[in-house]
């Protein structure tokens, strides 16, 4: 089966070139593919030099538009995702979460975060389902409608999707991993700004998910 991973990234040049760099170390995975979602910094030339082929897209549409321009740009039979803000990942957890699909397991799985920081752990343990590590098989993806306008509300239509058609799918807890909070990439003030943002996506994904 071939293995493709896809990482949104907007504006995450001091943290991706660390994520491709432990997903080239993984064998099975074939092809790393970072989509660039307008971004403003060096986030495309970090990636390119980590060793990823990376799409760049001109204006920002969002995480789940930029999710699937790089899932119509690979050639797979799994698709791993990863947020490009990741910290203390490794090739273990990347095969972890691999490999109950790779197995036939499940048909997605999801990754917690444990063990890391509390703030991240937290936010993990209350909403399990907005994570947006996941592997999941690309037929899977491509029945899933209007994936492109679900923006932060995107991991809530995949988890909806496998619910409501029965779909088996596993949880995987990544110990000692986290990411960046919005607060710290952003300052506290903007940083707030751009979680709200992502609560009223994430409401928004929730009410097309329920209109399926």
């Amino acid at each position: 089966m071939r293995i493709s991973a896809i990482i949104p990234a907007y504006n995450e040049a001091p943290t991706v070139g660390n994520v491709v760099d432990v997903l080239t170390r993984v064998k099975e995975i074939e092809e790393i593919i970072v989509v660039s979602d307008g971004s403003t910094d060096n986030t495309v030339q970090v990636a390119e030099k980590s060793g990823a082929k990376v799409i760049e897209l001109s204006k920002n549409i969002g995480k789940g538009g930029a999710m699937k321009v790089g899932l119509d740009n690979c050639n797979a039979d799994i698709v791993l995702f990863l947020d490009a803000d990741l910290i203390g990942l490794t090739e273990r957890h990347v095969r972890n979460l691999l490999l109950p699909v790779v197995n036939g397991e499940a048909a997605m799985s999801i990754g917690i975060f444990g063990d890391g920081r509390f703030s991240t752990d937290l936010a993990q343990k209350v909403s399990p389902f907005l994570s947006g590590q996941r592997a999941i098989k690309k037929d899977i993806l491509n029945n899933i409608c209007n994936m492109e306008l679900t923006k932060f509300g995107v991991e809530i239509a995949l988890t909806n999707y496998v619910r409501k058609n029965n779909i088996i799918y596993k949880k995987v807890i990544l110990e000692r991993m986290s990411h960046v909070m919005k607060e710290e990439k952003f300052g506290w003030k903007k940083g707030v700004k751009a979680r709200i943002k992502m609560y009223w996506e994430i409401i928004k994904g929730i009410n097309l998910a329920r209109q399926r």
